[in-house]
């Protein structure tokens, strides 16, 4: 999948020199046959790609029962912002 990813990068890569160096052509058009040949579907296609590998370490993070850093509640090391003041009653 990664030479395949590379080859087509190459590929959109030389249509964009051409676009951009052609008599008829513009930078802007090259940025956009950069963007919407090259850079769009492979992030389309590397996020289908990768999706059960994703899938395989989330569960296997939930397996595990390891709560992420990230996901701690006490990480922080500071008080808790949403906390609710205490209400006295008056005797």
């Amino acid at each position: 999948m990664l030479l395949i990813a590379i080859a087509w990068i190459y590929v959109v890569l030389m249509l964009a020199v051409v676009e951009a160096t052609s008599s008829n052509g513009t930078l802007l058009g090259a940025l956009f046959t950069l963007l919407l040949y090259g850079v769009m579907p492979l992030g389309i296609v590397g996020y289908l790609f990768f999706a059960p590998a994703r899938r395989r370490a989330r569960r296997a993070l939930e397996a595990a029962s390891i709560v992420p850093v990230a996901m701690a509640p006490d990480d922080g090391r500071h008080a808790a912002g949403d906390t609710v003041a205490p209400v006295r009653k008056e005797p």
